[in-house]
């Protein structure tokens, strides 16, 4: 099993369909497995065998996904991880995967070469994207592997903040790959927007690896801009939006909205819940649904889905084709319909673990079952709700922000004696990262200063938008700082 042999399928069988779109660029299916053909077969030359790891660190473009499978290809593992990430974030990722080369981006180059030793294939590196091509044979035959190989590790933030790698096998990614092109119809005459970083689970799996399988294709942008989305599918006639609540928000401020994604017969939202009220007046302008489900990188994206024949609002939906979900309580007991515990999911999507990281204190499993952090419950007819975080971990804007990293660097500042990072509600981004800190005496805080020295350190997506002096944070009888009352009293302010 290799997941390449997607790609391999849909160029035999639609060579002439569109792949991968790039502003004015059309490229088929026939060009595009051509070009991985030929990077599988110049990995060699680079002493890269299969298992070895590879990595992405770019913005979106044709060359990702053309690298991409041709890492697979090759029978080598895909490391992808994003390049807006502070320059010791990315040593530390570095460091863990160890990658053997790396598609990088000439906007980090500076930064990537003082932390990363070997070759890095960007315009202005070692070897241009171009030059690499031409070095192989674009008859190449993609490597057989294991269907439990690892195929992709992707970098999450687990439970403690401190990046980790999910080790995604061939077999998870595929079953993945089937549920989502099955549940969404999706067919060769799809096209579908991605402006998502494809280094994250659901632009990776959800959209790219499950629009190739089934022959259709791809709008790849670097990220959302209005203007360019618009004009994306007014020109190409785009069949699909992938998006999160941020970006369906901002949509629902434009006029004439309905005519100008005419093309569109299929919308999604992923990355954080979606309000009611958001859904309904897209569907109010639009005339479309929003489809959401229930996933997470451990899981290689779909657990549940809340799809055509069974759509209930308020839930993600039932769990997909060979996929269980249980309700447990925090001492492993299932728990009847109704009853809130925590989520576990079995089924040949799950991932195997976390690369070079021993067994957590908190165990990441009951037996076979993942258990996911999150807390819900299942209804009578089986869909699932989501009630609300186990862990501390926010999503603001559809990234993914943990508290500790936050607080971690913000101890280190003269001013602050304790401090805690929560994210509250908030309209457009679903929460908003704020900082809520204890000063040492005869200290006070600086917003402006904090944000300048944070922003250094951490992704823009990272860094609080309020910063909070408060007198004494809420603490139990242990001491321990009660962030959910910080939460209840800041969070409709």
């Amino acid at each position: 099993m290799n997941v390449a042999f997607n790609l391999d399928h849909s160029a035999r069988y639609f060579p002439d369909n569109r792949a991968i779109v790039e502003q004015n660029r059309e490229i088929p299916f026939s060009v595009l497995n051509k070009d991985a053909n030929r990077i599988a077969s110049a990995l060699s030359g680079f002493g890269i065998t299969p298992g070895d790891h590879v990595a992405l660190c770019a913005p979106n473009s044709y060359e990702w996904p053309a690298f991409y499978f041709g890492i697979l290809k090759s029978g080598a593992v895909a490391v992808s991880f994003s390049h807006l990430l502070s320059k010791d974030e990315l040593a530390e990722i570095l460091s863990d995967c160890r990658p053997k080369l790396m598609l990088g981006t000439d906007e980090r180059l500076d930064d990537l070469r003082k932390i990363y030793p070997k070759p890095i294939v960007s315009d202005h590196g070692d070897v241009s994207f171009k030059r690499l091509k031409e070095k192989g044979d674009p008859g190449f035959q993609t490597v057989d592997r294991d269907r439990h190989d690892t195929a992709a590790i992707l970098y999450t933030g687990g439970t403690t903040g401190l990046p980790k790698g999910a080790l995604l096998s061939h077999e998870n990614l595929q079953t993945s790959i089937f549920n989502v092109a099955r549940y969404e119809r999706t067919t060769q005459n799809d096209l579908a927007l991605c402006f998502l970083p494809l280094n994250h689970v659901f632009a990776q799996v959800h959209i790219m690896h499950s629009l190739i399988a089934s022959g259709g294709g791809l709008i790849v942008q670097p990220g959302f801009d209005q203007e360019r989305v618009l004009e994306a599918i007014e020109r190409h006639g785009a069949t699909k939006f992938y998006g999160t609540p941020t970006l369906y928000i901002r949509l629902l401020r434009l006029r004439g909205l309905r005519e100008k994604i005419g093309s569109i017969r299929y919308c999604f939202s992923a990355a954080a819940a979606m309000a009611p009220g958001v859904a309904r007046d897209w569907k109010k302008e639009t005339g479309l649904d929003i489809y959401e489900a229930y996933g997470m990188t451990e899981s290689a994206s779909m657990v549940t889905y809340n799809h055509y024949h069974r759509h209930v609002t308020g839930s993600v939906g039932a769990p997909v084709n060979l996929v269980e979900v249980r309700i447990r309580d925090m001492e492993g007991t299932v728990l009847e319909q109704g009853r809130r515990g925590e989520i576990c999911v079995r089924g040949p999507n799950i991932f195997r673990g976390y690369l070079n990281n021993p067994e957590p204190e908190t165990p990441l499993f009951w037996g076979d079952w993942f258990r996911s952090g999150d807390m819900g419950f299942l209804d009578e007819d089986g869909c699932l709700y989501i009630v609300d975080r186990l862990k501390d971990m926010m999503i603001t804007g559809g990234e993914n922000v943990y508290p500790k990293e936050i607080e971690d660097i913000l101890y280190a500042r003269p001013e602050v004696s304790e401090c805690a990072v929560v994210g509250l509600p908030d309209h457009e981004y679903g929460e908003r990262v704020a900082a809520f800190i204890e000063t040492k005496k005869d200290h006070r805080i600086d917003p402006a200063s904090l944000k300048e020295y944070l922003k250094s350190r951490l992704a823009p997506f990272k860094v609080p938008k309020e910063y909070i002096e408060i007198d004494e944070l809420p603490r139990n009888n242990a001491g321990k700082i009660l962030k959910r009352e910080i939460r209840k009293r800041y969070g409709s302010s």
